[in-house]
């Protein structure tokens, strides 16, 4: 199914480019808060498809965006492994931290089966998406979710996680292992429940040195894409690496993804370097679509200036924040849907 995403993934420049959001099924959304009160708890949200393909579907209805992407969370893979899992008003995520010794008690035999709303959902979701819409599903990166895992929280620099690296090399290694192994089976059975793109989310790949980023950020999406591409060899990867910098294109050479997603610190002129070899995905500043007016329309032209000529995902750097007004998302459709290119 060639819809305007995998046009584009695939190489070809389309103008006005596809365009969706990521978190575009949010807490920016009237809709989403209501379906939200009406699940009573974020994981309930996540583990009831009806509710979650309702979700995924609200920002389609009301936008009209080129792809829907599964609502769900990267961190539905460990607390399918057995770890506990909370979401809290104000923090965000938090679980019990990860010890060198729980890491052989993880539950990796029932952990596609506690998945599977996931897949009814992208069932769904299918079952009632236009065919020129992309479905995208989606898992965390293995560094970014081991990251989580054995802080037990998000941290600004996942100084946790790095020094548990330091530490204990081969229990991170059997960490990575594991998510790699259970990563790739939950994105194997989204595939197979209707996503025809996918996306690695590595959000934190920015907190590593080169050393690091090579050995758990690079090889370990680099394993996954090859054991995804023995069962489907053309299904289109999305991988974004977020705060790569300068390793992006190392990312994405190495890893074999199809495309690359690129966060809002990547200047232009080396975003439009990376595309002359790989579909480009990004990178508008979320904060630009808060602000909206001229600082909006200034950062969507700059993009299309540059990027629009070529393979051009248009999206923002990282997710929507959740106090964007609807307005300026709608403002940002427009002008990145105008006919022709602002040079």
């Amino acid at each position: 199914m060639d819809t305007k995403l995998v046009k584009v993934i695939k190489g070809e420049s389309l103008f006005p480019p596809p365009i969706w959001m990521m978190r575009q099924a949010g807490r920016y959304l009237p809709e989403y808060k209501h379906t939200r009160e009406t699940a009573g708890s974020f994981l309930k949200l996540c583990y009831t498809p009806v509710l979650a393909a309702e979700v995924t579907l609200q920002p389609i209805r009301r936008f009209g965006f080129d792809a829907a992407i599964l609502f769900s969370d990267i961190l539905v893979v460990p607390h399918a492994l057995g770890r506990d899992l909370r979401f809290e008003e104000n923090q965000g995520p938090v679980m019990t931290p990860l010890t060198e010794k729980d890491i052989e008690k993880l539950d990796v035999i029932n952990v596609i089966e506690r998945l599977s709303p996931s897949f009814e959902t992208i069932e769904r979701v299918r079952s009632k998406l236009d065919d020129k819409i992309s479905l995208i599903g989606f898992c965390g990166a293995p560094w970014t979710v081991a990251t989580y895992m054995i802080a037990g929280h998000g941290t600004f620099d996942q100084a946790s996680a790095r020094l548990f690296s330091y530490f204990h090399p081969q229990a991170m290694n059997s960490l990575l292992e594991c998510l790699i192994d259970v990563s790739v089976d939950y994105l194997l059975k989204q595939i197979n429940a209707g996503a025809d793109v996918i996306q690695i989310f590595d959000s934190w790949a920015g907190a590593l040195d080169n050393i690091s980023f090579e050995r758990m950020c690079i090889q370990p999406v680099q394993r996954m894409v090859k054991k995804i591409r023995q069962i489907y060899p053309e299904i289109p990867i999305i991988g974004f690496p977020r705060g790569a910098n300068l390793f992006y294109k190392d990312y994405a050479e190495k890893t074999g993804i199809t495309a690359l997603g690129l966060d809002w610190s990547v200047p232009l002129f080396f975003a439009e370097r990376l595309q002359k070899d790989f579909p480009v995905q990004g990178n508008l500043d979320p904060m630009r679509l808060v602000a909206g007016g001229d600082a909006l329309d200034c950062g969507v032209d700059a993009i299309l200036a540059k990027l629009g000529k070529g393979p051009l995902i248009f999206n923002l750097g990282h997710g929507i924040i959740p106090n964007t007004p609807i307005k300026h998302v709608e403002q940002m459709i427009k002008r990145v849907r105008r006919n022709q290119i602002n040079n």
